[in-house]
């Protein structure tokens, strides 16, 4: 099968969820046998046209245009699409279902839209937009049951439910102890992770705020900030103003393959969003065995199971998320039953389960 997956952003730069995602998909069904065309926007130092991970990948100029932009990047995948031939084209989000409608239209493509978390937080040219290519499609993906029903919101039709996936292997091997030494980690210190874009949707600053009611109970207890984002200037401000810069960290960006090390070398993982779609980073504390401290959000509740995989939090309140990791540092035995469920747990999340299943989406359509 010859597939073409359009991605408005894509590593090695872009590391959030949908990017990290739609690599491993490409990569994944390159090792099915597939032939795989990734087509997304170019970054500086980047080649147009490579061969990565045994998928191809199609970088196109994009002009930053709030209208112009996007159409001429549609028009721009419209004839890579032509030149490439897919069976399939495979949108991920509503940009390239734009994109992959425009190709239905002229070259008579059936086309798959996921990775669809804007439903929850559209303009009105956004939900016009998401309503066409929703009604067009071929088929729809949703990451979580709540996704689905934020979709059939916009418009009524039939749904997949297909979750994100995770390389269990990355994880394989790494000792805790021998992580925290690479990371120089002070064996007296308890690490508290986040990891994820600095965006106001990612509610860091009031994980920041729970730091100061934990600092005042255990000075031991350090958070790690992992990433970077328009948020982080006013990050740094409010921990500067709360005098915690002895307890918070900011590491910056790394390299998506450095995550699995800072997540072993941790305690317990914070996602303290206002509004998620499926965030691989929730699988990755998983697959470490990470204790989790989640908001009630969106799908996050079908992932994260109060009191057996980790500990649901209400949006927006740091007293909160402070009691539940005070609780996970105080609770030996709660904290060690919930990082063995989520090894566990992490396990039904794998890629290549997960490819398998959107490779039988695939074939229904063609």
């Amino acid at each position: 099968m010859k597939i073409a997956i359009i991605v408005p952003l894509f590593p090695p730069k872009w590391l959030g969820g949908t990017e990290i995602a739609t690599w491993n998909i490409a990569k994944y069904l390159a090792g099915r046998g597939h032939e795989v065309h990734v087509i997304t926007t170019w970054d500086t130092g980047l080649q147009r046209e490579s061969l990565e991970d045994g998928f191809h990948v199609h970088r196109l100029r994009y002009l930053k245009a709030r209208f112009l932009g996007p159409l001429l990047f549609s028009l721009k995948a419209l004839l890579a699409l032509r030149k490439i031939k897919p069976d399939i084209v495979h949108a991920q989000s509503m940009l390239p279902g734009l994109c992959a409608l425009i190709a239905k239209k002229v070259l008579s493509k059936p086309y798959l839209l996921s990775e669809l978390a804007m439903v929850y937080f559209p303009s009105l040219l956004q939900n016009q937009i998401l309503r066409l290519a929703l009604r067009n499609a071929d088929a729809v993906i949703a990451l979580t049951e709540d996704m689905k029903n934020e979709i059939r919101k916009i418009c009524r039709r039939d749904i997949y439910v297909l979750p994100n996936g995770i390389d269990l292997e990355r994880f394989e091997g790494l000792l805790k102890d021998e992580m925290r030494a690479k990371l120089q980690v002070k064996t007296d210190e308890r690490l508290v992770i986040f990891v994820g874009r600095f965006r106001p949707e990612k509610g860091v600053e009031y994980l920041i705020k729970a730091m100061e009611i934990i600092s005042q109970k255990d000075r031991s207890i350090r958070l790690v900030l992992v990433g970077e984002g328009p948020e982080e200037k006013n990050l740094k401000s409010l921990t500067e103003q709360l005098k915690l810069k002895g307890c918070v960290e900011f590491v910056g960006q790394i390299p998506n393959e450095r995550v699995p090390e800072y997540m072993v070398a941790s305690d317990v993982f914070v996602l303290p969003s206002l509004s998620e779609g499926f965030p691989i980073v929730i699988l990755e504390a998983m697959a470490s065995g990470l204790p989790i401290v989640a908001t009630k959000v969106t799908g996050l509740p079908e992932i994260v199971k109060d009191g057996e995989n980790g500990l649901l939090v209400e949006p927006r309140n740091p007293q909160q998320i402070a009691e539940k990791v005070l609780l996970l540092f105080e609770d030996n035995e709660l904290r060690e039953k919930i990082s063995r469920n989520n090894k566990k747990e992490a396990k039904k999340y794998s890629w290549e389960t997960i490819v398998q299943s959107l490779e039988d989406i695939y074939r229904s359509y063609l």
